[in-house]
């Protein structure tokens, strides 16, 4: 049958009495011997095994721990071979008592190993006492040097432990951090998405009104005036309508190409922006038969395409407005290349309309503010009714804002 750990103790007592209790010195009674070896298994019986609780209690133990020494250590002067249980001893004193009081434990143990050691000694007093002091110098080197490197070894243990707890823990912050930031990122890259797709709607729907609304509503005015001319039997002016009116289709065509793939407008391509503005004013002034002169302040210089693609729509933009509702006899665009901006005016002397009135800002102004805006710059308009209109818009070069 196996003997557990907690057995061991009571086993060893019972070997040992078993040895030197048939062989008891002369002058010790056997009762005395047996006796002692039943207290010693009844102590521990006491305040160990039944009673498991009081292992959690520090004074208990300490009891405990220092009559079972005693107890060893009277059972080692009647005979020596009872110091082989201060091993229990010690056990007991590193299991049970807290650092430091291990080390009076150890102390403890040595004593009565010391006393086993020269208990059967036979010399004169001073010889033995000088043996005693001997034994007991070396068994407490030992003993206590054994618990100091018990206990150190169990302090790095636990400290491992703890570090191994420690990370443990960081690791499953660490994990709970990266599935945040997991989510976090997926949820970005959504929102990037949603961003994305917003963002091409709106420059689609830019460009469509830009290019695709401008462009029929010009094919529309063109085919109702050759409508009229084809009723007042006009051939000739007939004829100019519908060519006109085959230009505007053409040219909304090649801008809805070039819209799609995000390319620059035409007139762009080969151009500067003022010359660029040149071309289209004229191409207006003969497709609604107004004047439309383009003038040119501060020295023209080359700025970004992002620049003058903005402000050529603004200005296509602002000539469709006056074709559409200014009733205007004459329009001016001026570019105006200052240090660090380009501003572009548009003044017509038609009709005018209230700003502040509500809903007047159609989706032509909503569009071209937000161009200006994006890239930093303001849009202003100012008419009133019979005053005429005029829209400002400018923009800071890129020098601009990297002095800012």
């Amino acid at each position: 049958m196996a003997i557990t750990a907690a057995g061991v103790p009571y086993v060893l007592l019972a070997l040992l009495a078993g040895i030197t209790l048939p062989h008891t010195v002369e002058g010790t009674p056997l009762i005395v011997d047996a006796s002692l070896c039943a207290l010693a298994a009844v102590w521990m019986l006491s305040f160990r095994t039944l009673n498991p609780a009081w292992r959690q209690r520090g004074r208990h133990m300490a009891v405990f721990v220092a009559g079972l020494i005693v107890i060893t250590g009277v059972l080692a002067v009647t005979d020596g071979w009872f110091g082989f249980f201060t091993a229990v001893g010690f056990g007991y004193s590193r299991t049970l008592l807290r650092w430091p009081r291990q080390l009076a434990g150890a102390a403890g143990c040595a004593v009565a190993g010391a006393i086993s050691q020269t208990s059967g000694t036979q010399s004169s007093l001073f010889f033995h006492v000088l043996i005693f002091v001997f034994a007991l110098a070396i068994d407490l080197f030992l003993l206590c040097s054994l618990m100091w490197l018990l206990w150190n070894r169990d302090e790095q243990i636990a400290q491992h432990q703890r570090s191994l707890a420690e990370l443990s823990e960081a690791n499953e912050r660490l994990q709970a951090t990266i599935a945040e930031n997991e989510t976090l990122h997926q949820r970005l890259i959504a929102q990037a998405r949603e961003a994305g797709i917003a963002d091409e709607r709106q420059r689609m729907a830019r460009e469509i009104h830009d290019t695709l609304a401008q462009g029929l509503t010009g094919i529309v005015t063109q085919l109702q005036a050759a409508e009229q001319a084809a009723n007042g039997v006009l051939e000739a002016g007939w004829r100019r309508h519908v060519t006109a009116a085959i230009q505007v289709a053409r040219e909304s065509l090649t801008e809805a190409r070039r819209s799609v793939h995000a390319l620059r407008p035409e007139p762009l391509e080969t151009a500067m922006l003022t010359e660029a503005l040149s071309g289209v004013a004229e191409r207006w002034s003969a497709l609604n038969g107004i004047p439309a002169q383009v003038t040119t302040t501060g020295t023209v210089r080359p700025v970004q395409p992002e620049i003058e693609f903005a402000l050529l729509r603004a200005a296509q933009e602002a000539l469709a407005n006056v074709a559409k509702h200014a009733c205007a006899t004459r329009v001016g665009l001026t570019v105006s290349y200052m240090d660090s901006e380009v501003a572009l005016d548009v003044r017509d002397d038609g009709v005018g309309f209230d700003p502040q009135a509500p809903g007047r800002e159609c989706f032509g102004l909503v569009a071209m503010r937000e161009r200006i805006e994006s890239l930093a710059g303001t849009l202003q308009v100012e008419s009133e009714p019979g005053g005429g209109t005029a829209i400002s818009a400018c923009v800071p070069t890129v020098s601009a804002l990297a002095e800012s």
